[in-house]
C-alpha cells in the first residue's frame, strides 16, 4: 500500500497541513497512521475518507455533525441507516442555501445592473 506525509496528502486535497491536524485533533481522523518517526500517514483510503470530510465542511455541516458521522463509520454497517439519513438531511440543507444564495446572486446582479446603467448614462 502506498502512503503519503501530510505535506503531500495536503496538497493534493488542496488545504493546509494545519486543517488536517485540526481535524484529527476534533476526532475527525480516527486511528491516524504513522511511520517509524511518528510522523501521519496517508493511505489512498484515508485521503478519500479525508475528501468526504471536506466535502462535509465545505457544505457547512457542523464538526459536531460530521464527528457523529464519523462515530457512526467506526460502529460500522449497523449505522448505515443512520448516515444515510444524515446524508440526505444534510443534502436537503445544502439544496436550500443554494437556493437563498442563488436568490441573493440574483439580487447582487440586479444591483450591478443599476449602477452600471447609471455610470453609463
Amino acid at each position: 500500500m502506498k502512503y503519503v506525509s501530510i505535506s503531500e496528502a495536503a496538497a493534493q486535497l488542496g488545504i493546509p497541513e494545519s486543517t488536517i491536524r485540526y481535524y484529527e485533533k476534533k476526532g475527525l481522523l480516527p486511528q491516524m497512521e504513522r511511520d517509524e518517526a511518528g510522523r501521519r500517514i496517508f493511505s489512498e483510503d484515508r485521503i478519500a475518507f479525508l475528501k468526504i470530510i471536506i466535502y462535509l465542511k465545505n457544505t457547512h455541516m457542523p464538526i459536531s455533525s460530521i464527528r457523529q458521522y464519523v462515530d457512526w463509520m467506526l460502529e460500522g454497517d449497523s449505522t448505515t441507516e443512520l448516515r444515510l439519513k444524515m446524508f440526505q438531511e444534510h443534502k436537503q440543507a445544502v439544496l436550500a442555501e443554494i437556493a437563498l444564495m442563488t436568490e441573493s446572486l440574483q439580487g447582487i446582479d440586479k444591483k450591478i445592473a443599476r449602477y452600471t446603467n447609471y455610470l453609463s448614462k
